[in-house]
């Protein structure tokens, strides 16, 4: 039997006395999309760095892709793939560029970065502009342009911070179809976002508050089990009676 993508127990992390994380336990399956909700500051990019191997956990532990968070980063670098909530491609060199910048990062021959480059151009349709400068591009495109670095070496899980921020609803959409893709063949999709819609089309979620996971679940048995009306509502309910419950 597969081990899960990720297993993780009481994971934390503390900057001095401050919580960033506090005593996250979850697993996500392999080809599961998952969710990570959470208003901004609630600890989803915090608790995604420590399971990227980029940042050590204070207490706890746990595995990704079958790799110790604690002793195996490396490893977990070279399997997964990541997609920062701030653009982190090179703004002066072109796509192609980035692509081959990266691709030797990632270990691979010149050939296969651009065995990888063309495959991915046509998926993601980026063609017409993988010879353009990368900051020179409008913001869904940089984003997809990113997506496709973090393909570049066929990652076993793909984990991405707030991808979809500053773009419009019709590229969220199509972008979300590319992710539906990618799990169809195998690829496990940890997700965090802070749009409900998109939250909708997770195989599970889990909804964070002040370093803590407060709710997990498939999204629609959440707003059935609380009686919402939808998961906007779910979500503002939840925090506003945390918040209350921490007053």
């Amino acid at each position: 039997m597969n081990q899960p993508a990720v297993q993780v127990q009481e994971l934390s992390r503390h900057f001095g006395a401050f919580v960033a994380v506090d005593r996250i336990s979850l697993t996500v399956e392999r080809g599961e999309i998952f969710g990570f909700l959470g208003a901004n500051g609630a600890g989803k990019t915090t608790a995604i760095r420590m399971l990227c191997g980029l940042l050590r956990p204070t207490c706890g532990g746990g595995r990704v892709v079958g790799f110790d968070i604690d002793r195996q980063t490396e490893q977990i670098k070279r399997s997964i793939g990541y997609m920062s909530q701030k653009f982190s491609l090179y703004p002066d060199l072109t796509g192609r560029e980035n692509m081959h910048f990266y691709g030797s990062a990632y270990g691979l021959r010149k050939a296969r970065v651009e065995q990888r480059l063309t495959e991915l151009s046509e998926r993601l349709s980026l063609a017409a502009f993988i010879d353009r400068k990368a900051g020179d591009l409008p913001i869904g495109w940089r984003q997809r342009l990113a997506l496709g670095v973090s393909l570049l070496h066929d990652p076993q899980l793909l984990f991405l911070d707030e991808p979809t921020g500053g773009v419009d609803p019709v590229f969220r959409r199509r972008f979300w179809d590319l992710l539906y893709q990618l799990a169809d063949e195998g690829v496990t999709v940890f997700v965090t976002t802070h749009y409900m819609d998109e939250a909708e089309y997770c195989d599970r979620i889990s909804i964070m508050h002040r370093g803590r996971i407060v709710e997990m679940g498939r999204p629609v048995e959440l707003v059935r089990r609380r009686h919402a009306a939808n998961l906007e509502e779910l979500f503002v309910d939840l925090i506003r009676s945390r918040e209350a419950a921490d007053a």
